[in-house]
């Protein structure tokens, strides 16, 4: 494979997993970002292709931080975009503050960071992990609306690079996932069980990443076996 992959949201979760598959091919170098850099150093310590680093998507210097850990590599190849806020809450009591961080994380930080990391490209495929809730025309569920609107404008945006970049080898996808059995599907659902596990839905953007900018540029798929 030989690549140099960012993952984004690498600490639990569908990113732990990814982290983890890609290490297992050791010609990959895989920068693991997260607010929990302790965490990611216990998890990834045997691989020696896996560098850790401190990343806070809720934070305003989101593009700096990132420049700084990017200015670190030569080049990157993959970005996956994988970090998610998700706040359960009746509309009426969502607070601004809530719904500023859910922006903050699952929007305006993936916008800083792939600023950030369009400098160190130059044929690579970016991939931004959405839900299945920020999916037009999808069943939606109460208490998710700061959740499940920050993401649908993450579609949006996969729309509107892909227009501004449909010229370089530079690609964007977005994929909208259905119920995965992480720890923030139980903070949305609980006591409910979804029927793909993380390392299940790591196999698939693993090889999503790898593969579909070869086929696919700007598009927004769901990827879902099931609603909860």
């Amino acid at each position: 494979m030989n690549k140099t992959i960012v993952v984004v949201g690498a600490s639990r979760g569908i990113g732990k997993s990814i982290v983890t598959l890609l290490a297992e091919e050791s010609s990959n170098k895989i920068i693991a970002l997260s607010r929990n850099l302790t965490k990611m150093k216990a998890q990834f310590a045997k691989y020696e292709n896996v560098s850790c680093f401190a990343l806070d998507l809720n934070q305003s210097d989101v593009r700096t931080q990132c420049e700084s850990i990017f200015d670190k590599i030569l080049s990157i190849d993959i970005l996956i975009n994988n970090a998610g806020k998700l706040i359960n809450k009746p509309f009426t009591e969502l607070s601004r503050e809530e719904i500023q961080e859910c922006y903050n994380v699952n929007i305006i930080g993936v916008i800083q960071t792939t600023q950030a990391a369009l400098y160190k490209m130059n044929k690579a495929h970016i991939v931004n992990i959405s839900s299945i809730g920020g999916f037009q025309g999808s069943v939606k569920f109460p208490g998710l609306s700061a959740y499940s609107s920050s993401k649908a404008a993450l579609c949006s945006f996969t729309e509107m690079f892909s227009e501004e970049y449909k010229n370089t080898d530079i690609t964007m996808n977005c994929l909208c996932l259905g119920a995965v059995q992480t720890e923030m599907f139980q903070e949305a659902f609980p006591g409910h069980e979804a029927p793909v596990s993380a390392s299940k839905m790591a196999e698939y953007i693993v090889h999503f990443a790898m593969t579909a900018n070869d086929w696919v540029r700007g598009k927004i798929i769901p990827v879902t076996l099931s609603t909860p």
